[in-house]
Parts: structure tokens; sequence; C-alpha cells
């Protein structure tokens, strides 16, 4: 599978496991504190052939996403589940963790940023949907993202992401019944 984007990852290890997965171009950010260097890269590379940001799904990853995405606007995203990027040893989380096919998978579900979306769920939505302020909160924003290919996110940045990857309300509602159907499945 050839990518024609150039692909922002955060260090060696990642550009290896896209490698083994897809044939594909990377830029290293080499750490959360992206460079000026690094970001007018970045910039080139959106001009040229466009760039897909797969960063980490923890905190540090999130954060290098956020300073890219403000910086460089337009660009596309993937996300990998959390699950995907544990280590077999369960000693740290990162793309350099997860298998080919879950990279595969990731990069066909990517999403463009948009600007003029109008909002279609709103943050109250999310509270009575049990998504923000409550016991379960947390892992159901965990699943919902992992089945919208959003990733997790915390209350406001998971609003955010309906809104910037244009979530419509069929398919977010849809992918919540089926986490909530989960949810009652184990009980």
């Amino acid at each position: 599978m050839k990518i024609k984007e150039v692909i922002v990852v955060e260090g060696k290890d990642d550009t290896a496991a896209i490698r083994r997965a897809v044939d594909a171009d990377t830029i290293e950010t080499n750490g959360a504190a992206v460079g000026a260097d690094v970001i007018e890269r970045i910039k080139l590379a959106k001009e040229r052939r466009g760039v897909i940001i797969f960063t980490d799904p923890d905190f540090p990853g999130e954060k290098i996403r956020r300073t890219i995405a403000e910086q460089v606007p337009g660009c596309k995203h993937a996300f990998l589940p959390r699950e995907a990027a544990k280590a077999k040893n369960g000693k740290g989380i990162g793309v350099e963790h997860a298998s080919p096919d879950e990279i595969r998978r990731a990069l066909a579900n990517v999403y463009e940023e948009a600007s003029d979306w109008k909002e279609e769920i709103t943050f109250a939505e999310l509270i009575e949907a049990g998504l923000i302020g409550g016991a379960m909160a947390r892992r159901r924003r965990q699943r919902l993202g992992e089945e919208l290919k959003i990733g997790y996110a915390n209350g406001r940045q998971f609003h955010k992401r309906l809104q910037v990857f244009r979530i419509s309300r069929d398919a977010f509602y849809a992918a919540l019944a089926h986490v909530m159907q989960e949810e009652a499945d184990d009980v």
C-alpha cells in the first residue's frame, strides 16, 4: 500500500513501524517540543503532497498533534486505538508497538480537518450520553473514539474532534448505541 501524503510521526521507531506496514515517507518530530525547522518541513510537505499526523495515543502524542494542527492547518489525521498501541510487555504505548495491520487500518480511516463544519453534536448531548462527568465517561469516550476512528480524548477535545472531523449525528449515535450495547452485554 503506497501512501501519497507524508506521515508525521514522533520518532525513528515509529518510522520503522510505518515502513513495515506501508510504503510511505515520514517526518519525525523527535519529541513533544516540535521545533520551528520541523514545522517548516511539515508545511512544505503539506503544500506539495499533503500530510497525515499519526502520533501516539497518549498525552505527549496528543500535544504534538495539537501543536502541528494549530501551526499547519488542514492536515489529515490518523488515530490508533490505545489497545493496538500497547507494547507486548505492557511497558509503553506508541505507534512503534502496533502491528502492520493496525497501522494500515488507521491509515485507511484518516480524517481531514473541517473549518466550515457547523457543530451537530452539542456539549450537552455528550453529557446526556454519559461521555462527560460520570463514572463510565472516560471508558465510553475511549470506546466511542475507537468506533469512530478519532482516538481517545478528554471531554472538551472529544467534542472538538466530533466537529473538526465532521462526525455526523447519525454516525455518532450509531457508534454510541454500539458502545452502550457492549456495556449492557458486559453486565
